[in-house]
């Protein structure tokens, strides 16, 4: 017994060994994981990226949290799906929303210590320009500036490679070699700007131009507070300006004067960019026609394509149908086309004046309509477009659900002496009905996001008059809000178009809520 324990006692921290390699390999990993994002974290914070620092440590610390502990090690499986919500969902939306608060344009997208540096990297011509020539020499190149018919050069240098950024100028009487040609200068030029040349009288002078050296100092010097700047060349005070987000000139009073300076930084405005959608005309009135558009594109882009594709789903389905295969491959022809090519053929058809389709109108009626210029007309087309992209997708679920119908319940109702309609009304519609609904709303969302068609028929024309932002009578709210974003009179206005697309985010989610309750109602 002594020897068989005491073997048993021998073998078993052997058994041990695997299960501790995995538990420390385990946390090698681990703690190689949260190091390298642990750097990269502080990297981009460091960088001002404090939104993507915040994101990359809470999907660190939740992958620690869930793969190191034994409590948690069964969700394991499931964190990539969290992790892919976090990452393209939540936060995505959070940026957005975030970004709707405040400044960010075209004018204004670096943050103040950015703005500031590059302010005081900006300099002037203080003094006399003096020329200059670039010479080639069996040693390397040579700058020689002419100042008052003295030749002053430099010694000589290598230019590929160049180290020193500081020279002394010497007086000359010959100089050995040959001229470079502009080429060579243009070719380093970003070199050759960095040179500064120190003058016997102790001036210091910098290439400011192809053929010239000029004394060159900063435009602006920070002061003691660390915010306020000096322009040394017309004396002005420019301070932070933090409800703007631009440097401004201030008077002696410290009241802000004048323009501002860009670059701008970003700043926190508040509820501004929301207040801009319901307190400006410019802004309210083609919001408002555009969201009711949306809501009216959306619904009878619905309504149309289901009642198409349950009617041809019915007759394709129909057994005395001859040829019911072949009518079912060229029905479904429009929606395997690619819908952009399909989008731009219906722009050549519908081509105001060398379109197939008002060339059939003139000779038959008489009549051309303006289908890019006239609002209306604008709209019928798209709906017409968008009906023919859309009524083979639906008739495909409607095919599937009409098969999925028992023939029992038609042969019952045939006994009893019900026509056509009422087999439709009593029988097809509320079995369709039900799970028909969750791709009816997701059909819906699609077209009220359904960019691609606006952008590529007419891209939200025709324009409408007296807007503050670019807006068109055929506009989505998807389509303006990338407008304003892309193409605002004012410059790219990503607050203002981060708040409109947080109010879309707003209406579509009721709208959806609203949709689900109505259709559950229904259906109890």
């Amino acid at each position: 017994m002594q020897s068989v324990q005491g073997t048993d006692a021998m073998t078993a921290p052997a058994a041990g060994l695997p299960s501790s390699k995995k538990v420390l390999t385990k946390w090698a990993l681990l703690g190689t994981v949260g190091i390298i994002n642990g750097y990269a974290t502080i990297l981009m914070y460091s960088r001002g990226e404090i939104a993507f620092a915040l994101l990359t440590l809470i999907l660190t610390a939740l992958a620690l949290f869930v793969f190191g502990s034994k409590k948690t090690y069964a969700h394991r499986y499931i964190y990539p799906g969290v992790a892919g919500m976090i990452l393209f969902i939540l936060f995505p939306l959070a940026y957005t929303v975030g970004l709707a608060f405040t400044n960010y344009s075209a004018k204004n997208q670096l943050s103040f210590e950015r703005a500031q540096q590059v302010l005081l990297d900006r300099t002037y011509q203080s003094g006399d320009s003096y020329p200059f020539t670039l010479y080639k020499t069996d040693m390397g190149h040579q700058l020689v500036v002419e100042k008052a018919g003295q030749r002053l050069a430099t010694p000589v240098f290598q230019l590929d490679g160049l180290s020193t950024t500081n020279f002394d100028l010497t007086p000359i009487e010959e100089v050995k070699g040959e001229k470079a040609p502009i080429k060579t200068i243009i070719q380093n030029r970003t070199a050759l700007s960095a040179v500064d040349l120190h003058l016997p009288s102790g001036e210091d002078i910098r290439m400011s131009g192809l053929r010239k050296f000029a004394a060159v100092v900063p435009l602006y010097t920070l002061q003691e507070d660390g915010e306020t700047l000096h322009n040394n060349r017309t004396d002005e005070t420019l301070r932070p300006n933090q409800d703007v987000g631009f440097y401004q000139a201030v008077d002696a009073n410290g009241e802000f004067v004048g323009n501002t300076v860009s670059p701008g930084f970003i700043v926190t405005i508040g509820t501004h960019n929301f207040e801009r959608v319901w307190k400006d005309d410019g802004i309210k009135e083609p919001f408002i026609s555009i969201f009711i558009w949306t809501i009216v594109f959306s619904g009878v882009s619905v309504v149309l394509t289901v009642m198409i594709g349950l009617v041809l789903a019915s007759v394709v389905q129909w057994e005395a149908l001859k040829g019911r295969a072949a009518y079912r491959l060229l029905l479904i022809l429009p929606y395997a086309v690619p819908a952009f090519i399909s989008i731009l053929i219906f722009k050549g058809l519908f081509n105001q004046s060398f379109g197939e389709v008002n060339m059939v109108l003139e000779n038959l009626f008489g009549i051309s309509p303006a289908w890019f210029s006239d609002p209306f007309m604008a709209k019928t087309m798209i709906l017409i477009v968008n009906t023919w992209l859309g009524f083979p997708y639906m008739m495909i679920l409607c095919m599937g659900l009409l098969k999925a119908i028992p023939d029992d319940l038609y042969e019952a109702s045939a006994i009893d002496g019900s026509n056509f309609i009422s087999n439709f009304t009593r029988i097809t519609l509320p079995l369709m009905i039900k799970p028909l609904t969750p791709l009816l709303i997701a059909s819906f969302a699609f077209n009220f996001n359904n960019f691609v068609l606006i952008a590529l028929l007419t891209n939200g024309g025709p324009n409408m008059i007296g807007t503050s932002e670019p807006a068109g009578y055929t506009d989505l709210l998807v389509n303006y809000t990338y407008r304003i974003a892309f193409e605002g009179a004012g410059g790219q206005d990503f607050g203002l178009a981060s708040a409109i697309a947080t109010l879309i985010f707003l209406l579509v989610g009721a709208l959806a809520l609203l949709n689900l309750r109505v259709t559950k109602v229904a259906q109890d």
